[in-house]
């Protein structure tokens, strides 16, 4: 593979999975679909998820652990869910390995060592967790029930893309159990608002916030709120959901409470999730044909600070000085590195550090110390600047907040102008064949005409927008009344 990427003009899907590699996030792994993360690319998941749990936190959820293994007969309860994620489930069928007389060091299952019942690595949790709050649920002191948790999940995908969709991947899952109807939408709905805040404050990816279609929501849901990104190459991102489960889970696994008035109810439900695609996410929204670029407040390493010397004098005495940066940046709580190996030359290491994203990369050679100065190069735009050595720390700090806001803004403008109305199906089609991006357009509501629309143009309801205004109109398909305008879109 050559050092410099595939342009993302020529081959956008090329260009994704090289970055990956040469950004050393992760590789492919022995198992079909499957990934290695490596630790450059865990550290960028780590930092999510270390803002993720905060904010659940703060909303009042705690962590708790459940099974990776779902028995059949519980995954089957509630058959919405079962159907919508049976042709991705992978099954455990036998639990042990015997020794094969006819091939000496080879193993066979032990067809002596057949399960009971066959068990469902799962997909989602819903099954595994519903089934243990009937446990824990007998008293409206027990509600509201809030619990989320970290982990892995399997869904057997044919068609594979590191970080966008995996066989395994790793995910938070929100699991919540009401007393109301309307508590159990506004935990959806407030799950959304976190998501959202996130997405912008922190990954600089700007999304649009709305409800799913019928067809296009979580299998077992009544509503599935959304947040929307749109990729450089104009194809959308689902970017994380929240469910309102109605009361499905809780009488499917026969979830009820006693309430205050002393009567046996349903609990009502919801369930919510991001996953690591939001990595993908974040390498499409800002990338470049140079490599990763990342939002400061994500990024492992903020700062690098690469030494330029002769001998190890001069190493020694940038040394001394770098240092004392070092130690003012941490207090600052901004990460740096001073690469010191000697086994790279300056160039190299700018361009390594180029192509993993880091935001801000700093200079400093024996001319620099004679005159109280160092180069600062941002990563977003590529300038460069001499400051003085004094200001270096203040000047920083601020440019990663530019950083931050830049990269926002232009994510921003690039997808308010993919945002294109249209009146027709021909121009419907036009839209979405060349220029990309979100459609907007008057749809009837059905799903036949969803299912029709797809089929011509493999575009899909993104969302309903929750900011969507009421306005008279005609479906573009079937020349139906419609009353709003929803966002279709080619998507990941």
């Amino acid at each position: 593979m050559s050092k410099h990427l595939t342009k993302r003009t020529d081959d956008y899907s090329k260009w994704y999975n090289e970055l990956i590699v040469k950004a050393d996030m992760a590789e492919n792994s022995a198992v079909r679909g499957c990934m290695v993360i490596k630790p450059y690319g865990f550290a960028i998941w780590e930092k999510m998820k270390e803002v993720l749990d905060k904010k659940f936190k703060e909303t009042g959820h705690v962590n708790a652990y459940f099974p990776l293994f779902v028995p059949k007969s519980l995954f089957e309860a509630e058959e919405k869910n079962a159907e919508g994620f049976a042709k991705e489930c992978a099954v455990v069928t036998h639990y042990r390995l015997q020794n094969d007389p006819d091939n000496k060091g080879k193993l066979r299952i032990d067809p002596n060592a057949k399960l009971e019942e066959e068990l469902v690595v799962r997909p989602t949790s819903e099954a595994i967790i519903w089934n243990t709050y009937r446990g824990w649920i007998e008293s409206h002191r027990d509600l509201p029930l809030l619990i989320n948790q970290w982990a892995n999940v399997v869904r057997w995908e044919m068609r594979t893309r590191a970080f966008l969709r995996t066989a395994e991947f790793l995910w938070q899952e929100g699991h919540t159990a009401h007393s109301t109807k309307n508590e159990a939408v506004k935990e959806a709905q407030q799950m959304q608002e976190v998501y959202a805040d996130f997405a912008e404050n922190y990954m600089a990816m700007p999304v649009v916030k709305g409800v799913k279609s019928e067809s296009e929501r979580f299998a077992g849901a009544d509503d599935t709120y959304t947040i929307e990104a749109l990729m450089q190459d104009g194809k959308a991102l689902q970017a994380g959901t929240s469910h309102f489960l109605g009361q499905n889970f809780a009488k499917a696994f026969d979830v009820k409470y006693t309430s205050k008035e002393g009567k046996q109810e349903y609990v009502w439900a919801t369930s919510w999730g991001v996953s690591t695609r939001l990595i993908g996410g974040l390498i499409m929204t800002h990338s470049d044909d140079a490599g990763l670029v990342l939002p400061p407040k994500l990024a492992p390493i903020q700062v690098v600070i690469v030494p330029i010397y002769k001998n190890e004098e001069q190493l020694n005495a940038i040394s001394e000085k770098v240092n004392e940066f070092v130690s003012e940046f941490k207090k600052r709580g901004i990460s740096v590195k001073f690469d010191t190996r000697d086994t790279y030359r300056p160039g190299a290491k700018f361009a390594e550090y180029e192509m993993k994203g880091v935001p801000v990369r700093i200079a400093i050679g024996n001319r620099d110390l004679e005159n109280g100065t160092l180069e600062i190069a941002r990563r977003d735009t590529f300038e460069k600047q001499t400051i003085n050595q004094t200001e270096v720390i203040n000047f920083v700090e601020n440019l990663l907040n530019e950083i931050q806001e830049n990269l926002f803004k232009r994510a921003l403008n690039y997808r308010n102008e993919h945002i294109t109305e249209v009146n027709s199906f021909e121009e419907f089609k036009e839209v979405i064949e060349t220029k990309g991006g979100f459609v907007s357009a008057h749809w009837d509501g059905t799903a036949e005409t969803e299912d029709k629309i797809k089929e011509l143009t493999k575009a899909t309801i993104r969302c309903i927008p929750n900011d969507v205004k009421e306005e008279n109109g005609v479906c573009i398909f079937s020349g139906k009344p419609s009353n709003k305008r929803v966002l279709f879109a080619k998507a990941y």
